[in-house]
């Protein structure tokens, strides 16, 4: 073969990939745009089920976030979001509702004092891609189900979610039972050894390390139990209903 011939024939195949990729991105172009809303809000929900199995496989309770270096002494701590903040304040008052198909429970912020205190330094990753060091003080969780026999059924088995909202319910999530009871998942009430801010959820916040920020409800006002999946802020906006870490 000549190289004219040889050159000819590059530029062809050249040419034909060229078209057949224009072709591929033209036609995904338009399948997106005429496919149904219900296939593709399957498809879009079919990766997040994926990815939350894909999570449940890889985490355990002995699975913990790294521990870092406490930061300097007297940081601020980063301020992202006031969703669920912004209604009137009054500590003195302030109740926070428990409740499952069984039981109902009304706690102060005073009661979650008197739990035992843990405190460990670890990343808070926030699902837009910044990170930072935060220490944290608050009862565990787990701690707080054992201290009022909350979390589980008549049979003895433990409720599939926990829902926890803001007092306006403006702000709310829904998060997996064992998630809840990972011993770093805390109901804080310190940050950087500091109490709680307005702004960083006095007087008492979720904090769930293993999980992006947007699990870690400011704020508390409710907290509730159910073996069907609560109603969640952003997975509702199409974020990763899971957001494991």
């Amino acid at each position: 073969m000549s190289l004219e011939n040889k050159l000819r024939r590059r530029l062809i195949i050249s040419l034909s990939v060229a078209v057949s990729f224009c072709i591929i991105v033209v036609a995904s172009f338009f399948w997106i745009q005429s496919s149904k809303v219900d296939e593709a809000y399957t498809i879009h929900r079919q990766a997040f089920i994926l990815n939350e199995k894909v999570w449940r496989m890889l985490q355990s309770a002995k699975t913990e976030s790294v521990a870092k270096n406490p930061p300097p002494l007297g940081k601020v701590p980063r301020v992202n979001g006031l969703l669920g903040l912004k209604s009137a304040l009054n500590v003195t008052n302030y109740k926070i509702i428990i409740e499952s198909d069984e039981k109902k429970v009304s706690l102060t912020p005073a009661d979650f004092y008197l739990l035992p205190k843990v405190g460990y330094t670890t990343d808070f990753r926030c699902i837009e891609g910044w990170s930072e060091v935060m220490q944290y003080g608050g009862a565990r969780f787990s701690d707080f189900m054992e201290a009022y026999k909350l979390g589980k059924k008549a049979d003895g088995t433990y409720f599939k979610y926990v829902g926890l909202e803001t007092p306006d319910k403006k702000y709310y999530v829904s998060i997996d039972m064992e998630s809840m009871l990972h011993p770093q998942t805390l109901l804080a009430y310190e940050m950087n050894l500091a109490p709680l801010k307005p702004e960083n959820g006095l007087p008492l916040r979720l904090i769930i390390p293993i999980k992006y920020g947007i699990k870690s409800l400011k704020r508390v006002g409710r907290i509730f139990f159910s073996d069907q999946r609560p109603p969640d802020y952003w997975a509702e906006r199409g974020y990763d209903w899971y957001s494991g870490l």
